[in-house]
């Protein structure tokens, strides 16, 4: 017979109500736990990254440029005058004099005015000697005209002081003394005339042989312009060296100002690098260089700094003071290091990626259990090729990850596995 067993339902119920209460509960607990806790540090795999420690020390900044090694005794050689290459007598590679022809060149109208001023020349001094003679001659009738004025005058003085004695004596006349003395009065003013024009002669004669000298020293001065455009014609290497090129081919015609002929002194030569423009503002002349021929380490010092930027960097010139290794030659590619400062106990690292000099950056430092990192804001100061001076944010002795950590941007810890 079946008992009914009231109250067993309800109990089932309210049961069942509880349980999902409490699972609820437990969830949204579970939720809030959850909320509270950092978001999960992102896993690195530490042979991914670079990381270097801050250390205290002298810190010396440098600026690296590339470049190639020019001779410092070079001359392009310009014609002078337009002519046709006649012959060649040098090719690259030869070693030549300061008076070694390495071309001639021909002009026949450079080789006929040459001719035509020196014969110019010769007539003009010819016409000089001869007016120097034909004044001389004037100069010298003058003084004789003068000579004989001037002895005319004193015998007409001694004759009228005769006659003044006679005529005090009564043995002439009155009227013969004054003819007497009108003589001598007419002889001295004729002598004082002579006189004048000698000195006018010989200001006369000075001046047409100034003219004159004038005239000769023009004609010498045209002489010596065509003599020079002849012998430009042998074009001469003007330094001892090698020669390193020769752009022109016998026959071609070559026009005033056109480069015949490349020399350079192969034995001395300096670098020329090319340094960014934004780091070329600390280069000055006379700082330290270390110059890497690739065989080798030179020291040297800059001497010049271009003041123009071309194509986003400026030219340097660097002397260069240690000798050269074996093969070094002009158009070798160098590298170089400029030493622009050096910095006494402050702290530096390597230079981390897309870091600028005197800005803040963050890094991630190494945590003391060698596993984590985190994110820190950190000053930095003067940079130099591969290191970069720290202001503020780091002590030495910290561990920094200095490669690229963009792409944990939002993290500020990482975990390193």
């Amino acid at each position: 017979m079946d008992i009914l067993r009231e109250g067993i339902v309800e109990k089932k119920r309210r049961n069942r109500g509880l349980i999902i209460a409490a699972g609820v509960a437990a969830v949204a607990a579970v939720t809030v736990v959850l909320a509270g806790l950092e978001p999960a540090a992102p896993a690195v795999d530490r042979d991914t990254v670079w990381i270097g420690t801050v250390e205290r020390g002298d810190f010396e900044r440098q600026v690296r440029g590339h470049g190639t090694l020019v001779p410092e005794s070079l001359r392009w050689i310009q014609a002078q005058t337009t002519g046709r290459v006649d012959r060649i007598f040098s090719e690259p590679g030869q070693r030549v004099e300061a008076d070694d022809v390495i071309l001639e060149l021909v002009n026949p109208e450079v080789e006929r005015a040459a001719v035509d001023a020196a014969n110019a020349l010769r007539r003009a001094e010819a016409e000089l000697e001869s007016l120097r003679m034909t004044l001389v001659s004037t100069e010298l009738d003058r003084r004789a005209d003068a000579a004989a004025v001037k002895a005319e005058h004193t015998r007409a003085t001694l004759q009228a002081e005769a006659d003044r004695e006679l005529f005090e004596k009564g043995l002439i006349s009155d009227i013969q003394l004054r003819s007497s003395e009108a003589v001598a009065e007419s002889l001295t003013t004729q002598l004082e005339i002579e006189n004048q024009r000698m000195e006018m002669t010989a200001d006369a004669t000075r001046a047409r042989l100034d003219a004159k000298l004038a005239e000769v020293e023009q004609q010498r001065a045209l002489h010596d312009l065509r003599a020079a455009q002849l012998d430009d014609l042998a074009v001469r290497a003007g330094i001892a060296g090698v020669v390193q090129e020769v752009p022109v081919e016998i026959g071609q015609q070559v026009a005033a100002g056109t480069m015949l002929a490349r020399v350079a002194e192969p034995t001395v030569l300096q670098a020329e690098l090319r340094v960014p423009a934004t780091r070329a503002r600390d280069v000055r002349p006379g700082q330290s260089v270390s110059v890497d021929t690739r065989n080798g380490v030179v020291a040297g010092a800059v001497t010049r700094v271009d003041p123009s930027v071309q194509e986003g960097s400026v030219m340097v010139e660097v002397r260069l003071d240690g000798s050269l290794p074996e093969g070094a030659r002009p158009d070798m590619a160098v590298d170089g290091a400029i030493q622009i400062q050096l910095l006494t106990d402050v702290l530096f690292i390597g230079r981390p990626v897309q870091s600028q000099e005197n800005a803040t950056m963050g890094l991630y430092r190494l945590e003391s259990d060698d596993k984590h990192a985190h994110r820190v804001s950190v000053k930095l100061g003067g940079s130099s090729v591969d290191t970069i001076e720290i202001i503020d944010g780091l002590a030495e002795g910290d561990r920094i990850i200095l490669s690229d950590t963009s792409r944990w941007d939002d993290n500020e810890r990482i975990r390193l596995n």
